[in-house]
């Protein structure tokens, strides 16, 4: 399970930033359930020094959160989005203070690279992935939208936005004739049974 992994890595980044385990702190003896996908993922206890510890006295928590099952592919895009998809059950205080310290927590790789690898090479190698990473995210973006183009344009198998738009148009001019049509019926109907 990657839950044992977490919990060190979050440990790792509140141990960089002084303000992070200072808001953490004022919660200190708190619990938190942190749920993926209906399952809970990872249990901890905030400690007065604003780390996490695994909870192991099993109390209730003090806040719940329920992240969707689809919240580490999110992460990876926009980490916003993870947040407001989030349901919280329990102290909305911690809860907020939580979103507030994970949410602007920044992992400084740069810096931790350096102390297995030294200045230069860990600056060059993190040039180098980000370049990869970036050469890879283009091609994958053209790729997505030849396909798009060619099931839109070429094959015909997906509507495009201006054919779809057009036909919203048409069924709301169908609607609207329509309307107009039960409305004449009603009046006909109503002049024979009339006087």
């Amino acid at each position: 399970m990657i839950a044992p992994v977490v919990l060190p890595f979050a440990n790792h980044l509140l141990a960089a930033d002084d303000w992070a385990r200072e808001r953490l702190a004022t919660f200190a003896g708190k619990t938190a359930s942190l749920h993926l996908g209906g399952r809970e993922f990872l249990r901890v206890v905030i400690d007065e020094h604003g780390l996490l510890q695994r909870d192991a006295a099993g109390m209730s928590p003090t806040v719940s959160i329920e992240l969707p099952a689809d919240a580490p592919a999110r992460l990876l895009g926009d980490r916003a989005a993870v947040f407001a998809a989030a349901t919280i059950a329990g102290s909305a205080d911690l809860a907020q203070t939580l979103g507030q310290v994970f949410g602007n927590l920044r992992w400084d790789i740069e810096e931790d690279l350096s102390q297995l690898v030294g200045d230069i090479a860990a600056r060059r190698g993190l040039q180098l992935a980000g370049h990869f990473a970036r050469w890879h995210w283009q091609a994958a973006s053209r790729l997505a939208g030849a396909v798009a183009e060619y099931l839109t344009e070429e094959a015909a198998e997906i509507a495009n936005r201006r054919d779809v738009h057009g036909f919203c148009d048409e069924v709301d001019l169908l609607r609207d004739d329509l309307a107009r049509i039960e409305k004449r019926l009603r009046r006909l109907e109503a002049s024979r049974q009339g006087p």
